[in-house]
Order: structure tokens, then sequence, then C-alpha cells
């Protein structure tokens, strides 16, 4: 499983960099994850201190540092 979220976590990070600034919602779409493996990623990229996380309103909002 860890090596799959790592995997997931590239992709992410790939979407991030070509799109920019997204919401959770619209990045889940992006890179067709499930809730959970969207998360799971998020959170290796937050270990790594690579993403930073922002809320704004009712929408979390995904970035590169």
């Amino acid at each position: 499983m860890k090596n799959q979220i790592g995997l997931d976590a590239g992709k992410v990070w790939k979407q991030l960099e070509a799109g920019g600034t997204m919401t959770t919602g619209a990045l889940k779409k992006a890179v067709d994850l499930t809730p959970f493996a969207l998360y799971a990623a998020i959170g290796w990229l937050a270990r790594e201190d690579n993403i930073v996380v922002s809320r704004s309103a009712n929408q979390i909002k995904i970035s590169l540092k």
C-alpha cells in the first residue's frame, strides 16, 4: 500500500505542477483517484513539505511550494 500511495502522490504532484492551485474536488477528478487515495497522497506530499494546503470558505485548496 505504501508504494501505491507514493505513486498516487506522484500523480497529484504532476497535476499540480501542470495545473497550479486546485481544489480537492477538481484534483480528485483530474487524477481519477478515490477520496481515500487522494487524501493519502496529499498527506504524503504534506509530510514531505512539498505542498501548501489552505482553506477558503468551504473549499480546500492545494498548491505546490
